[in-house]
């Protein structure tokens, strides 16, 4: 473990954290739209709009912490860093509701609950690896679950889309395709930030 000389303030790291936490949160509400009526979908959807403004609320408070803060665990341009790709996974994510929403679309493919249990677990993986950043421990593997997860994502949009073009005529498929492409951007934001702490995992060793 590498020594530190001065005392750290993690609080900007307990941001990052909470921010990965909504995305767990943000993935259990998206379940649950997936398995909902249509006429559900407005107010479930707005449950989610509630989860990514309270994200953009941490990502400010950070922003406050950083400047009011003498000492930080990483460089400030590292933590706004991942909490911008933060932030945009959760803008992904909400938006994979508002598509189910705005096109009312029912009888969505297995494979967007496949894509959900690998957001959920990134998700889970992100919010214990920001908590640990002060010390750098643990974090290799960290990266290489969430590589592995990243692509486990990929094959399974892959497969979506080869299926939706087998199955539905051109409207529908644009509107399920909508979906898969939003599910997968929430997958590569978070696979984005795994990468970004190897980053600093190569910098600060």
């Amino acid at each position: 473990m590498k020594l530190r000389l001065f005392p750290q303030e993690n609080a900007g790291l307990e941001l990052l954290s909470r921010m990965a936490s909504q995305l767990l949160r943000g993935t259990g509400v998206m379940a649950e739209i997936l398995g909902a009526d249509p006429e559900d979908f407005d107010r479930l959807t707005e449950q989610l709009h509630q989860i990514d403004a309270e994200t953009t609320d941490l990502h400010f408070a950070l922003l406050t912490q950083m400047r009011t803060s003498f000492i930080n665990p990483l460089p400030r341009e590292d933590l706004y860093e991942l909490s911008l790709i933060l932030m945009s996974a959760m803008e992904c994510l909400d938006a994979s509701a508002e598509t189910v929403s705005l096109y009312k679309l029912t009888g969505v493919s297995g494979r967007a609950s496949e894509q959900l249990e690998v957001i959920g677990r990134q998700a889970e993986l992100t919010a214990s690896a920001m908590r640990r950043l002060a010390s750098l421990e643990d974090l290799e593997e960290y990266w290489i679950e969430m590589l592995r997860l990243a692509r486990r994502a990929e094959r399974t949009r892959r497969i979506w889309v080869a299926e939706l073009m087998r199955e539905h005529k051109p409207m529908p498929y644009a509107r399920h395709r909508d979906l898969a492409d939003r599910l997968s951007g929430t997958a590569t934001q978070l696979r984005r930030a795994a990468t970004f702490v190897g980053g600093v995992l190569v910098r600060e060793s």
